[in-house]
């Protein structure tokens, strides 16, 4: 891959992790006036929409995307992260967007430690060592002797271990399925799952927060889109790094328009985790390169 595409890739990623930035101020901003579960429902007809409109302009149309060996495994994929979803919002209203993404940011390190035992990877102490050292960050974010010990500082590390699971699931279910098809019941079984509980909760909103429900909408569509054509123009490990961006935004975002503060012990913890997490990226970086009889340097160049 050349220089230009990948240079592209990250221009798309970083684009990516504002757009989401945006979708997670807008989420606690609706979240904190309406019921979670209906603001997350209707987010999710949205996507499964948009799921669907990409799905039927494709050779194969519908039935293709459906078409599935490990139906189970996609089905409970998509609850997965429709559940994630809802813790996630829901600790934006509780916490604010910048102590629940500085602890959510230790989820690629959670994806390395729980690889060796559901996908048989192996986990070599380097890795081990950086998902020590990121698990520290968390706890000095959430300042042992005090904060550790509240039930509402587990709930970004608890959708962080969920989001962690989705995407090892991803991984597995992509030995078999295109990513097409797992993107299909991503969004159509959480949308599922989210009518089945949404509906009971619903409320009357504003037209004003329909322009913003409007607006979340379009960020969830636009930023699975730049999502899909950086990885269609750059190898993942190229632009992986850059989607720590969105911590960077999304605190930018909580003290501009929410009057959040930067806490001190919140900005050395996430730099921690952010280190360690990049660590264990680079460390999967070189284990593939290893794989193959392809040196290191060469692969750098390539990407």
């Amino acid at each position: 891959m050349n220089n230009q595409n990948t240079r592209l890739g990250i221009m798309l990623m970083i684009a990516t992790s504002f757009v989401f930035a945006m979708q997670d101020g807008i989420s606690r901003h609706l979240a904190g006036e309406y019921n979670v579960y209906m603001v997350v429902m209707i987010r999710y007809w949205f996507f499964a929409a948009f799921v669907m409109t990409v799905a039927s302009r494709k050779a194969g149309g519908l039935a293709r995307a459906a078409a599935t060996t490990q139906p189970v495994i996609q089905i409970f994929r998509g609850l997965l992260l429709a559940a994630e979803v809802v813790v996630m919002v829901q600790a934006f209203v509780i916490l604010g967007l910048i102590e629940s993404h500085a602890v959510f940011t230790c989820y690629p390190l959670l994806v390395a430690a729980l690889s060796g035992p559901i996908l048989g990877e192996k986990v070599g102490w380097r890795r081990w060592t950086a998902i020590g050292a990121g698990f520290v960050g968390v706890l000095i974010i959430l300042e042992p002797g005090y904060r550790v010990f509240s039930p509402a500082a587990l709930i970004p590390l608890i959708s962080a271990f969920m989001f962690a699971l989705y995407g090892l699931l991803t991984r597995y279910v992509a030995r078999k399925d295109p990513a097409a098809v797992s993107f299909f019941w991503t969004g159509v079984a959480g949308s599922v799952l989210m009518t089945a509980i949404g509906v009971w909760f619903w409320e009357p909103m504003t037209a004003k927060d329909w322009g913003w429900m409007g607006v979340l909408c379009m960020t969830a569509a636009t930023g699975h889109f730049l999502l899909i054509k950086a990885l269609e123009v750059a190898e993942a490990s190229a632009i992986q790094p850059f989607a720590y961006l969105q911590l960077v935004f999304a605190a930018g975002i909580a003290m501009v328009v929410f009057g959040e503060k930067l806490e001190a012990n919140v900005a050395v913890g996430a730099a921690v985790v952010v280190a360690a997490g990049l660590f264990t990226l680079w460390r999967a970086r070189v284990k593939a390169a290893e794989t193959t009889d392809t040196p290191l340097s060469d692969k750098e160049t390539a990407a």
